[in-house]
């Protein structure tokens, strides 16, 4: 795979592949995008890691993720998140396609830093 499906301008293999084979992100942004990453190649497995325990939706259901066609990512703004952060805040724009009808998924998505790692915890649509 040459670009990576996050949108960052690396390859995957530069990007999101270190945190989908167990490298911790370092950054919320860095989550958000390794994330996206996941949906576009149904890695289910990721997801659920990357989730926090207290929101972590039933393991089963995102193994089997709907069949959508992810066309591009938008971050539109951080809040915090960074190296020293214990929590963030990354606002993105997610383009898709799914029964032959395009939409966007416009989130304000929560994230926490635990154990030097970082979660997904939830979000504002």
């Amino acid at each position: 795979m040459d670009h990576c499906p996050c949108g960052s301008g690396k390859t995957y293999h530069q990007c999101c592949r270190q945190y989908h084979d167990g490298k911790a992100a370092p950054t919320a942004e860095a989550l958000m995008r390794s994330r996206y990453s996941a949906y576009v190649l149904r890695n289910g497995a990721y997801l659920h890691r990357s989730w926090h325990s207290s929101t972590r939706p039933n393991r089963k259901g995102l193994l089997q993720l709907p069949p959508t066609e992810w066309l591009g990512l938008e971050i539109v703004r951080t809040e915090q998140g960074g190296g020293q952060d214990a929590q963030g805040l990354v606002e993105f724009i997610a383009r898709y396609r799914e029964g032959g009808q395009t939409g966007q998924l416009h989130e304000a998505s929560r994230f926490v830093k635990e154990g030097g790692r970082w979660y997904y915890v939830d979000g504002d649509h």
